[in-house]
């Protein structure tokens, strides 16, 4: 088919045609987009902590098809052969866990941590991260293959479409539908098998497509449910609950006659959870050991013996990590709060100790659910307890409830956001979060905060910014990992006086402690950067960026000029020109505002997946509100939108958005998204106004998507120089936009399409999501 033929073809469609089919692709790609994003993180769990690279590699895919856009038609089945490929591997149980096993050899330097990966030694770190890179190539092209497809279309329809600012909203409208469909599946706890179903469904308007066979069409979507199932299927685990943040898999451990594992749980290993110690249930997450619910009542642990794997030394009876914090606090008619409750072994803990009151944070709703069902004890049903499904940042900002005693659980994240570098617990941690939790204690208050520090550097990390807050070194020891518990380091701070009195009360626990501290020394030396809002990277020894950063980049690099080849369109990067770099600008930076957006919400209003689905769905609609101010004013200054712009960065660079946090939730909310999105309307303006010089839209928009894709890398820069910066870097780009923005046309005619409407004509797709 010759170059123009395709484009040509659509164009022969009716406008309502090519609408209905521009919607229906926009809702597929944003929904198989985050599909992919959601269940490569969980099979494979480093992209739990790198999310944001499989977002871009699906930009790369979508941008280099609008570039072929006019070569070649879409094909439906050249989407679903490499889906149908991946989701045949993840079903195959040895196929599946072997494709985890990438997560172990993509951390080998050691220097991006993720639990229960350990480090590789001398020539090792080169072989293991040589191997790794190959296996992500390889899974890569899967990704990148199923979006080339999806991007032809969208290239050519955009191309075709007589009316662009129609167009261009119709896509929007979709990417919001596709984004909320998937939030309501998640909500739902919905497995694979439910979202590869709606997949199949979404995609049957394209059975047969560019003259191909529909009956191959038919036999592949229908393939896609059962591999799912056969992909969603845990063997060996009772239930497996599929949450809006991870993938969970439980079982109940506490029958008689099964045998203790060596350490499972504390180590991750292979998912055979067996009984140890007073364990009697198990929780993984996306295949590796998270939690487990205990039963430490003291009627109970006679039952459990001292074993040499699942040692229960006598005299930690009744002294497990969840029974120390209310030693340190008198808890006659006292109030505690627990952030990351998890299944309810902290409460548990301060049940036993006497409490009060207590308040338990957990922001994973499925986990909270797991814990009235499964534990023992039953912590979550006890009238003093209180539950609240949130994130412990955003309840520190919002309550204005007081605490003798603050419990932080072992609260470590095993998963980030898809667009941004932070993981779900990195704010809770950063020098103002401290500071939240300290205005929270009542006069005499205690704080215990919890921590598996697999590194020195974490530990001193968490032990300065305590210290920092609180103004005294914390009190410090690690509790073993043992049957009463998988263990941790524990930090003791507020009043000084009240933790004494404390240990003088209890000499056994004073002695304990002694003990720990001399059979599991610490180095606090002091020197290691304390986390910030800013810079909230608890996991990153000092600020740089990790060598997996450097590795991946390499891959997406490769996989770029593979795709060129592949494509055969290498011309069409040894045509860029001003207008591809001025598209480029604008999607880098578009990228980076995001990231930016997502980020201060987080600190401002929790890093939950609601706050972060509203957010991406509240930079759309403003993109649309961009659209609508272009169409009524027509002739408005460009020059005034890129003062926006910039005006709009600097007065962000400049405000700190904290600030805000003791407004009422919707206030808050309505102020922080009217102020982080203020620049994402001038830019839509900017995008708008160029795209009516261009006539080539389906380049525009591939050379948009590649600039996507380099803000996404470009948003590592935040482990040296912070998040705030970004802001710096948006701006400068959004300079360099301006000036290679493309000239008006002859007479100051916007570019149109034939049969366009010359009052619509001149708008399209803008940073679009798709």
């Amino acid at each position: 088919m010759s170059s123009p033929d395709y484009v040509q073809q659509l164009r022969a469609l009716s406008p309502r045609m090519i609408s209905a089919q521009l919607f229906l692709i926009s809702v597929l790609g944003l929904f198989l987009e985050l599909l992919l994003i959601r269940w490569v993180s969980t099979e494979i769990r480093i992209f739990a902590y790198l999310q944001n690279t499989v977002l871009v590699v699906c930009f790369l895919g979508l941008g280099m098809g609008c570039w072929d856009a006019r070569r070649r038609p879409f094909v439906l089945r050249e989407l679903l052969y490499p889906l149908v490929f991946l989701v045949a591997i993840l079903a195959v149980p040895t196929f599946r866990i072997g494709l985890g096993n990438l997560s172990q050899l993509l951390s080998a330097a050691g220097d991006f941590l993720i639990w229960s990966g350990a480090a590789s030694e001398g020539a090792m770190v080169l072989v293991h991260g040589t191997m790794g890179a190959f296996l992500t190539f390889a899974l890569m092209y899967l990704l990148w293959s199923m979006f080339v497809p999806v991007g032809r279309l969208l290239g050519g329809l955009m191309d075709a479409h007589p009316q662009p600012i129609w167009a261009y909203s119709v896509n929007i409208t979709g990417s919001l539908i596709g984004i909320w469909l998937f939030v309501a599946l998640s909500a739902a706890y919905s497995p694979p098998m439910v979202w590869l179903g709606v997949l199949a469904f979404l995609a049957l308007p394209f059975i047969g497509t560019g003259g191909q066979a529909r009956w191959v069409d038919a036999l592949l979507l229908a393939a896609l449910v059962p591999l799912g199932w056969a992909a969603g299927y845990n063997p060996g685990w009772e239930e497996v609950y599929w949450s809006p943040y991870q993938k969970l898999s439980v079982k109940d451990v506490s029958q008689e006659g099964i045998q203790p594992p060596t350490f499972w749980a504390r180590f991750g290993g292979e998912l055979t959870p067996s009984q140890g110690g007073a364990f009697t249930s198990f929780i993984a997450v996306n295949n590796v050991g998270y939690q487990a619910m205990i039963d430490l009542r003291p009627e109970s642990l006679s039952r459990f013996p001292d074993t040499n794997d699942f040692p229960m030394p006598p005299e930690q009876a009744g002294y497990s990590q969840y029974d120390l914090p209310p030693k340190f606090h008198p808890m006659t008619g006292a109030k505690a709060l627990v952030v990351g409750a998890g299944s309810g072994n902290d409460v548990a803990g301060l049940l036993r100790g006497g409490a009060a009151e207590i308040v338990a944070v957990e922001i994973d709703p499925a986990i909270i659910d797991l814990g009235r069902r499964f534990h023992r004890e039953q912590p979550y049903s006890d009238s003093r307890v209180r539950v609240i499904n949130d994130d412990a940042r955003s309840f520190f900002a919002t309550t204005s409830e007081k605490f003798d005693l603050i419990v932080f659980g072992l609260l470590d994240s095993h998963t980030t956001t898809a667009m941004t570098n932070a993981r779900l617990d990195h704010y809770v941690y950063t020098r103002e979060s401290l500071e939240h939790a300290r205005s929270l204690l009542n006069p005499g208050g205690v704080v215990c905060l919890s921590f598996e520090a697999q590194k020195p550097f974490i530990a001193d990390r968490m032990a300065r910014g305590l210290e920092e807050v609180f103004g005294h070194k914390p009190l410090v020891f690690r509790v073993p990992g043992n049957g009463y518990g998988w263990g941790g380091v524990m930090f003791v701070t507020g009043d000084p006086a009240v933790i004494q009195a404390g240990l003088a009360k209890d000499p056994k626990l004073e002695a304990l402690i002694r003990q720990w501290q001399a059979m599991y020394p610490i180095s606090l030396p002091g020197t290691t950067r304390v986390p910030t809002d800013d810079w909230p990277y608890i996991y990153l020894e000092t600020p740089k960026i990790p060598i997996l950063y450097y590795l991946l980049a390499v891959v997406l690099i490769a996989l770029f000029f593979f795709g060129l080849r592949k494509l055969e369109t290498p011309h069409r990067f040894r045509q860029w020109g001003v207008t591809d770099s001025h598209f480029f600008f604008l999607g880098a930076a578009f990228m980076l505002l995001e990231v930016q957006n997502i980020s201060k919400a987080a600190v401002v209003l929790g890093n939950t997946w609601q706050v972060n689905a509203v957010i991406i769905s509240g930079i759309l609609a403003m993109i649309l509100l961009a659209n609508a101010i272009a169409a009524v004013f027509p002739k408005l200054p460009t020059s005034l939108a890129y003062a926006g712009i910039l005006a709009s960065c600097l007065g962000l660079y400049m405000t700190d958005l904290a600030r805000f946090a003791f407004l009422p939730y919707a206030t808050k909310a309505l102020v922080v998204g009217l102020l982080t999105s203020l620049p994402m309307l001038f830019s839509g303006i900017v995008f708008i106004r160029s795209f009516t010089r261009t006539e080539r839209k389906d380049q525009a928009l591939g050379a948009n998507l590649f600039g996507s894709l380099v803000g996404g890398l470009l948003q590592s820069v935040t482990f040296v120089v912070g998040i705030k910066a970004l802001l710096l870097l948006v701006a400068g780009l959004y300079l360099a936009a301006m000036f290679t923005r493309p000239r008006a046309l002859p007479h100051g005619e916007p570019a149109t399409v034939p049969n366009a409407d010359p009052v619509q004509a001149g708008v399209a797709v803008a940073d679009s999501p798709v």
